[in-house]
């Protein structure tokens, strides 16, 4: 999942439930500590969640004592084939290894003609939080230049290319906002402080230098009640499961 203020993911896990067939079996692959799960259960949905981070499955199973959680990795699901009606996988494609291989388990475990879900942010230059990164690049060493090869997930067509060369048919690619939203000074720029771009900028301008540069550079998403709202692009693809 993607780190943001709370409820943030509210708008995007209600697009990818929308996909889904009513009162499906839902494998929620990379499910951390359960927020799209639980959301998944109060929409009638039965859940199994798997990630590989142990404190994470573990808050998923408070969070959604109906669900089923364990740990687990994205490229080798201890699942059955054509087990489930319906495989999210909510920003995780970003975070493996192997985008493709864990494309492959999803279609793989996945029903025959059933649905498969994935989310992903959307360019850099469709996403506000970008201004975090410009707010502080007066203290950070110069970005590397990207590295040649294949467009990022973040671009359609690569994403879809991908979805169909693990065996799924792409029914849809939808957009969807959400926004950030941070009640004062220091909700905005507390996260940024702890972070590990903060503290490569505080090496060299102090935590206080840091927490300026931010308010300075995000000045422009300043709310008339002191709070700051950033809207953030999602691209949510749907596929299904080809008969064979």
């Amino acid at each position: 999942m993607s780190d943001g203020p709370q409820g943030w993911g509210t708008p995007l896990y209600a697009r990818v439930l929308d996909a889904l067939p009513a009162g499906a079996t839902v494998l929620d692959v990379g499910c951390g500590a359960g927020e799209f799960a639980r959301a998944a259960v109060d929409r009638g949905h039965a859940v199994t969640g798997l990630d590989v981070d142990t404190g994470a499955v573990a808050a998923a199973a408070r969070r959604v004592p109906e669900g089923s959680f364990a740990v687990g990795d994205a490229h080798d699901l201890a699942v059955p084939a054509s087990s489930v009606d319906a495989v999210v996988l909510v920003q995780v494609l970003t975070h493996v290894a192997n985008p493709l291989a864990a494309l492959r388990e999803a279609a793989r475990v996945v029903r025959p003609s059933g649905t498969v879900v994935v989310t992903v942010w959307g360019r850099e230059e469709e996403c506000d939080v970008r201004a975090f990164g410009d707010a502080l690049a007066g203290l950070l060493p110069p970005r590397p230049p990207r590295p040649g090869g294949p467009p990022p997930l973040t671009e359609p067509d690569r994403l879809a290319k991908l979805v169909d060369m693990a065996g799924l048919r792409v029914d849809a690619v939808e957009e969807v906002v959400c926004p950030f939203d941070y009640a004062d000074d220091d909700e905005l720029a507390g996260p940024v402080i702890d972070s590990a771009m903060g503290r490569t900028a505080a090496r060299r301008a102090g935590p206080g230098g840091v927490r300026t540069a931010v308010l300075e550079g995000m000045a422009r998403f300043r709310q008339d009640d002191g709070g700051y709202r950033l809207e953030n692009l999602f691209r949510v693809l749907t596929a299904r499961r080809e008969r064979r």
